[in-house]
């Protein structure tokens, strides 16, 4: 196996869940490179891959679909950022959490509807149909929110939707998610 697919399915076994252009960065790869490799190392199955969100990430082989949507959601920064809000206010208020996190309530729900898909959250009906926020697998959340490390650019990319989705609701005053 060559130093470059060696480099590669090293990245994937310490970063489960990386998406292409983050491979590209983390490894100071041309894309086409990356492909080559990537192509090889999925037809040999020592890595898989799976289209989630408008990404494509890779895994090592052992994550069942559970893991590795939860990865793919736990790269986005909003999402890693309701979740951990949840691991400390479990039962928390969605305008709670808006509000902590200083998001949209729109973008909140964008973010919620797939973490309440891939059951991570659940959404709990009390009183007068008041709902509250609930962690649908706490240990095992925490367990693989601890593998992931975003990096510098994912970061800055949720960071910008989050200011573009604020700057459209700021216009007009109606929430609009942007991703």
């Amino acid at each position: 196996m060559s130093d470059v697919r060696q480099n590669i399915r090293r990245q994937v076994c310490t970063d489960p869940g990386i998406h292409f252009n983050e491979l590209v960065r983390e490894l100071d790869l041309a894309a086409g490179q990356t492909q080559y490799h990537v192509r090889r190392l999925l037809r040999s199955e020592e890595i898989v891959s799976e289209e989630l969100y408008g990404r494509t990430h890779y895994y090592p082989d052992g994550y069942d679909d559970w893991d590795r949507c939860a990865l793919a959601l736990f790269r986005r920064e909003t999402c890693r950022d309701v979740l951990l809000y949840l691991i400390e206010y479990d039962g928390a208020r969605p305008n709670a959490v808006a509000d902590e996190l200083d998001i949209a309530r729109s973008t909140l729900e964008y973010h919620l509807s797939h973490l309440v898909e891939e059951e991570l959250v659940e959404k709990r009906y009390g009183d007068r149909n008041r709902v509250t926020l609930h962690l649908a697998n706490p240990e095992r959340t925490g367990e693989l929110l601890s593998r992931v490390t975003p990096s510098v650019s994912d970061r800055l990319i949720d960071r910008f939707t989050r200011l573009v989705d604020t700057l459209l609701e700021d216009a007009d005053g109606t929430p609009r998610p942007t991703n």
